[in-house]
């Protein structure tokens, strides 16, 4: 799990950064100040015995410290000034986050045993940069409009909450297909739904051509953790409580509400003891009641974290594409469109005014090779990588045909990325935009409409998910 570090051990980590214009060695400090003690002055001196003389050495070594801690941290911080006189910060808990990420790997982070907070998600990107000189207008970040993560859940939720998280009679089981954000998506919903009907949730079962298992992908124990106040997640149906898969139940309209959930299943799962669902894919109404909308960001942006593995790698090649400078990510689908979207991308490139040298990621679960697919992005963007490009030694060999972490790992990358860059609408496209949104509106630019990642509010229109759009069921102003 990714701690979140106060402002004092993040500056502390700052200082050994070799990129700093200035550094401070705070074993230094007590023999500065001991050079201005009383004791080592001459006993006439009448200047360094004064007590107002001392207060005043004393308090300008304090601040020319406090002055030089600051300058050694300002090339890592384009966001409100820290406080000399307060020794407070406005930055959010998701900017510390971010930056203690620069200096600590995540994942060596991990403490199972730590509660889980919502002040930050599961998944933190590396914090974005700001450029001087002609691009800097590309590279600007919005400013978010005041817009940061809320998930306060009403009193009546919580109330209903204790006997909810501790059911032990009722069991829902789903079965989840498709690509990593399909599947994704389903989850989501399988955890509304089981609160809907207020049920223990089995893990998901995952179904389709990959063989990984949901304790592949995800971090079984981290989401069992996060949703423990929401409902009661557990490894398997306990052996009194058996099903046939003959059972399994798919005849789900889309758009259904929960009143629909609960007339339909309710009845079979009191006498059953247990529910078997399938085919739940864009289902579930988008409108749904406030704290259900809640939930569903909890369950997509705190709950939903990839297996240490995965994230390991996907932060070791985000890394490398972050500590050489600013980067673009596009994602690109199967190679049949790649050329058509390669050409799309780089006109979008073009329109936003990025430089022809700006470095750019391609996210792609197919490897991309010589066949010319994305000649037409590389002639205007020649700086083009892939993880194949950046990953070393057999890094990615025992991935090689497990599509779905092959995403995630794109995934991870893209989320960091300074600017983003959808070349087609699709899973990912959605889920990208809105984690991005709600760790801090990074920047990207569609060729939909002129969107820079300034908070765009989802409204009542029954196609927009609130993981893609937060604002503002799950995120409020500050």
């Amino acid at each position: 799990m990714i701690l979140l570090y106060s402002q004092s051990a993040v500056m502390a980590k700052t200082k050994s950064i070799k990129n700093s214009i200035v550094t401070f060695n705070p074993h230094l400090f007590p023999q500065f100040l001991y050079l201005f003690s009383p004791k080592n002055q001459p006993r006439n001196s009448q200047l360094c015995s004064a007590p107002s003389m001392r207060t005043l050495i004393f308090f300008l070594t304090f601040l020319l410290a406090a002055i030089l801690c600051c300058v050694a941290m300002n090339p890592f911080l384009n966001t409100p000034s820290l406080s000399l006189i307060s020794g407070t910060a406005s930055y959010s808990p998701l900017f510390l986050a971010s930056l203690s990420s620069v200096f600590l790997d995540p994942v060596a982070a991990d403490n199972n045993d730590a509660p889980v907070s919502l002040t930050t998600t599961a998944m933190v990107p590396l914090p974005p940069r700001s450029v001087a000189g002609n691009a800097s207008e590309f590279w600007e970040q919005p400013d978010g409009e005041g817009y940061r993560p809320c998930l306060d859940f009403s009193l009546n939720y919580r109330r209903r909450s204790s006997k909810i998280a501790k059911e032990k009679t009722r069991f829902l089981v789903v079965v989840v297909s498709g690509g990593l954000f399909q599947i994704r998506n389903q989850i989501v919903d399988a955890v509304v739904i089981a609160r809907i009907l207020e049920a223990a949730l089995v893990f998901p079962v995952l179904h389709g051509d990959d063989s990984e298992e949901f304790s592949e992908i995800f971090d079984v124990e981290y989401f069992r953790k996060t949703l423990k106040a929401d409902i009661r997640v557990v490894s398997s149906l306990p052996t009194t409580h058996l099903v046939s898969w003959q059972s399994l139940e798919n005849q789900i309209p889309h758009n259904v509400q929960p009143f629909w959930i609960r007339a339909r299943f309710l009845k079979k799962l009191n006498e059953e003891g247990s529910l078997v669902l399938t085919g739940l894919d864009s289902k579930l109404s988008k409108n749904l009641p406030p704290d259900l909308q809640k939930l569903r960001c909890k369950v997509a942006f705190h709950a939903l974290k990839f297996a240490k593995s995965i994230r390991e790698l996907g932060n070791r090649i985000a890394r490398r594409m972050w500590i050489e400078g600013p980067y673009v990510a596009i994602p690109l689908i199967n190679k049949e469109q790649q050329s058509r979207n390669a050409l799309e991308a780089a006109r979008v490139l073009k329109e936003s005014g990025a430089p022809t040298n700006a470095r750019v990621y391609i996210a792609s679960s197919e490897s991309i090779g010589d066949d010319g697919s994305i000649l037409p992005l590389k002639a205007e963007f020649p700086n083009v990588v892939t993880k194949e490009m950046l990953a070393r030694d057999d890094e990615l060999d025992q991935y090689r045909n497990k599509t779905l972490i092959l995403t995630a790992i794109d995934y991870i990358v893209s989320l960091s990325s300074d600017v983003f860059v959808p070349s087609y609408d699709g899973h990912m496209v959605r889920a990208l935009q809105g984690h991005r949104a709600y760790v801090g509106h990074r920047k990207f630019v569609t060729k939909w409409r002129d969107f820079k990642g300034q908070p765009e509010a989802r409204g009542r229109r029954t196609d927009r998910d609130v993981i893609a759009y937060p604002v503002p069921e799950c995120m409020c102003k500050h």
